[in-house]
C-alpha cells in the first residue's frame, strides 16, 4: 500500500495545513451565511412582536398602537354603527329613517296620491 505524501516533509506539511485551512474557511463561510439567515429571521419577528404590541413613541416617530388595542376600537366603532341601525330611543339614523317615512306616507295620504 503506498502513501500519498511527496515524499518531502516540508511540502506535505504545506498540503496538510492548506487543506486544514480551506477546510476552517469553509466552515466558518457556513456559519456566518447560517447566522444572517438565523439574523434576518429574528429581525422579522421582532418587526412581528412590534406590530402586535404596538409601539411607543419616540422622538420623530408616532407611537403605534398594538393589535388589541386597534381590535377594540374596531369593536367601538361597530357598536357605534349598530346603535345606528336599530331603532332606539329616537336618536338614531333608523329612528329618523321612520320618521321621515311616516311623514311622506302622511303627506301622500294627505295630497290623495
Amino acid at each position: 500500500m503506498t502513501s500519498a505524501t511527496t515524499g518531502v516533509d516540508p511540502v506535505d506539511a504545506v498540503v496538510i495545513w492548506c487543506g486544514a485551512v480551506v477546510a476552517i474557511t469553509g466552515a466558518l463561510a457556513h456559519v456566518w451565511r447560517a447566522a444572517r439567515s438565523i439574523r434576518r429571521i429574528g429581525g422579522k419577528f421582532e418587526d412581528f412582536v412590534d406590530d402586535w404590541q404596538g409601539t411607543e413613541a419616540r422622538p420623530g416617530v408616532p407611537a403605534r398602537p398594538g393589535v388589541m388595542s386597534r381590535l377594540g376600537a374596531i369593536e367601538d366603532r361597530l357598536a357605534s354603527v349598530e346603535h345606528e341601525l336599530h331603532p332606539n330611543s329616537g336618536a338614531s339614523l333608523r329612528d329618523a329613517v321612520d320618521r321621515v317615512d311616516q311623514r311622506t306616507r302622511q303627506f301622500a295620504s294627505d295630497d290623495g296620491i
